[in-house]
């Protein structure tokens, strides 16, 4: 990506008298796109070189958005990554900025060609004998994980206050130094559990992300804390989804159990008798077949689909070759570009599951009053993305190369190792809810505006998209892809992205672990009626 280097000359702070080479101030990504995105701050009348023509910049264009390198008539497509991302609201001339106020969107006017498996290409794994290792958790039924949390799960929003009780107990508390093996007591409390229709398609999505979070391979051992009367109730959850297997998981019941204070003394009692037998777990050297990874993207920017995503689609591929699984979500940011995924399924049928999914979140969204298309965020707006299609043909950079080879909906557990795409929505807590409760055991999350994500209990490894973000919240990010804007290559951002995974999947901190950061964030999907 020699391309995206920069000069070691000072940025341009003021408008140059000769023309500047485009490659060093701006990035062409495709030699079929209409813009290039700026490196730089560029000021009105500074004069960009390009294929023997001089572009006169029109107006300041701040870093990371789009300037016309050709004249696009009002109508017609505006292309980036040789896609196309919009049509201008207006003629645009050469050297113009190219953003909301002159480029928009049309449900239905973009033509896609689905061509289920015309892109497919089966992957070359590494021998087994030849894979890399990380020290894990084997759990019993061969799932590995990279934490060893035990779990204290609210059926219903009257118990999530006893459950962050319980786990406010342990914080800093001398006890746990004697359970070395016990990487800490991780609370998942709820708004959810009641106020929605006894058996309905809403609830069971809520006890399959409640049972996946807490019988996962990141979880050691759980106790389930309810209020009593509440419809998701404990048993029904129980028996869904078979947990706890021939032994009855142990429920804790404020009705019951005495009140509210007495069944947070009865939580912390339980912990205490689970925290040996949690303790007993060991890190082994596993495979990295056996990492399944979570691909989120949040607070993107106009680098976003340039440095960071590209670079963890890259990891993302030496993931699937190693045999592991990487799960990609948000199926409302995969909109308008979800023909470069169904052109990669493995079979017809997975191209079809994900465009039928296309189709449900258009018909959701009209039911209120709303589009699919209505994105990107104020935030993304002001880092340089314009609209829905060119975030998602960005966003899609994370999923790599490799085949598609399942589409499952919300929450349900991965049995497919490769590239899976999972049905989420854009919200990042509540997309990585669904991803980790699928079995995801760690997270690798990019951010172009800033972003101070945890998710407990799979850790969150945060790629900045550029350098001035990294500098200014160094605090939270592990790794900076802003590098590759100086000069580093794909292969080796993504290479350091994936022995960065190896490492914290053993057990080093990421940054938000380190912070403390990752309670807050479980958020399962509601998508039915609060009653």
């Amino acid at each position: 990506m020699s391309s995206l280097s920069t000069p070691s000359t000072p940025l341009l702070s003021r408008a140059q008298r000769g023309a500047v080479n485009l490659n060093d101030v701006a990035a062409l990504l495709n030699p079929r796109d209409d813009v290039v995105i700026a490196k730089v701050a560029l000021l009105p009348r500074t004069k960009l070189l390009h294929q023997g023509e001089e572009i006169a910049i029109v107006q300041m264009i701040p870093p990371g958005h789009k300037v016309a390198i050709r004249a696009v008539g009002q109508g017609q497509p505006v292309r980036r990554y040789g896609q196309i991302i919009g049509f201008a609201s207006q003629d645009i001339a050469l050297g113009q900025h190219v953003h909301s106020h002159n480029i928009e969107v049309h449900q239905g006017e973009l033509k896609l060609d689905y061509a289920f498996g015309a892109d497919h290409q089966a992957v070359e794994l590494v021998p087994e004998a030849d894979r890399k290792t990380f020290m894990g958790y084997r759990r019993a039924d061969g799932r590995v994980g990279t934490r060893n949390y035990i779990g204290l799960l609210a059926t219903v929003n009257c118990s999530s206050s006893a459950v962050a009780r319980v786990a406010a107990y342990f914080h800093d508390n001398p006890i746990m130094d004697q359970y070395p093996n016990v990487t800490g007591i991780a609370p998942f409390p709820t708004k959810g559990g009641c106020g929605a229709h006894y058996g309905s398609s809403y609830l069971g999505q809520l006890q399959r992300t409640m049972a996946g979070i807490v019988d996962h391979p990141n979880v050691g051992a759980y106790v389930i804390l309810s209020l009593g009367c509440e419809t998701n109730q404990p048993d029904d959850l129980i028996e869904s989804a078979n947990l706890g297997g021939d032994h009855q998981p142990m429920v804790l019941t404020i009705q019951q159990d005495g009140g509210f204070l007495k069944t947070v003394e009865a939580g912390i009692e339980a912990v205490k008798r689970l925290l040996p037998e949690a303790n007993k777990a060991v890190r082994e050297p596993v495979p990295a077949s056996e990492l399944m990874l979570a691909l989120q993207c949040g607070g993107s920017d106009g680098w976003s689909g340039v440095t960071a995503n590209p670079a963890l689609g890259y990891a993302a591929d030496l993931i699937v070759k190693q045999g592991g699984t990487v799960v990609l979500g948000e199926t409302s940011e995969v909109y308008g570009g979800e023909h470069l995924l169904t052109r990669r399924a493995e079979t017809s049928e997975v191209g079809q599951k994900l465009v039928d999914k296309i189709h449900w979140w258009e018909d959701y969204t009209a039911m209120f009053g709303a589009s699919i298309d209505n994105n990107p965020s104020p935030g993304n707006k002001l880092g340089g993305l314009t609209t829905i299609y060119e975030k998602s043909l960005g966003a899609i950079a994370k999923a790599g190369t490799t085949p598609m080879t399942d589409v499952v909906d919300y929450a349900e557990r991965v049995k497919t190792r490769g590239f899976v795409h999972m049905d989420t929505p854009g919200y990042d807590p509540v997309s990585v809810t669904g991803q980790v409760a699928g079995g995801c055991n760690i997270v690798a999350f990019t951010t172009g505006r800033g972003s101070a994500f945890g998710f407990k209990p799979a850790p969150s490894v945060k790629l900045a998209t550029n350098s001035d973000l990294y500098a200014r919240q160094e605090p939270d990010m592990d790794i900076n892809c802003g590098k590759m804007l100086d000069g580093y290559s794909l292969e080796q951002m993504g290479e350091e992205i994936f022995d960065r995974l190896l490492a914290v999947a053993s057990g080093e901190p990421s940054k938000s672990e380190a912070a403390g950061v990752g309670e807050e964030e479980f958020n399962p999907w509601i998508i039915g009626a609060t009653l």
